[in-house]
């Protein structure tokens, strides 16, 4: 499977989590969790499903290629040749989505403070990623 295929899989399917993730919030834990712990909760849904859609960017930017001559006006658009700083983003942004929203979810539902000091790292991740997909595009 080709890594384009992969990050277009593996950002449908977190999305698909953090719609339903977010619809559990809503309904399941509203009256079970204090509203900070939910609000912990909401953000981590809300940026699973932010950074499955730069997964979808990822792909795009990294799949861009300039040709010479006039094969479709200079863009071609091919599978399975991600540019490195594209590709770097992606895995970021997967990693990222599991260690930030994963310990939000996992601080928001038992209440132990120390998954908090996992979500800076995710955080990071993050920024790293939009860094890395920031030179993509500014090189493709």
């Amino acid at each position: 499977m080709s890594m384009e295929r992969v990050f277009l899989v593996s950002g449908a399917v977190s999305a698909l989590v953090a719609v339903a993730l977010g619809a559990f919030g809503s309904h399941a834990l509203r009256a079970k969790l204090p509203p900070e712990r939910l609000v912990q909760f909401e953000t981590g849904v809300r940026y699973q499903l932010w950074h499955a859609l730069g997964l979808f960017a990822a792909v795009l930017v990294g799949s861009l290629r300039v040709v010479s001559g006039a094969e479709w006006y200079g863009l071609l658009v091919s599978e399975g040749v991600m540019d490195w700083p594209a590709a770097l983003a992606g895995w970021l942004f997967v990693v990222g989505t599991i260690l930030f929203s994963g310990s939000l979810y996992a601080l928001a539902l038992s209440g132990r403070r120390r998954w908090g000091a996992v979500a800076p790292v995710g955080g990071t991740c993050f920024l790293l990623g939009w860094a890395s997909l920031a030179l993509a595009a500014a090189t493709a």
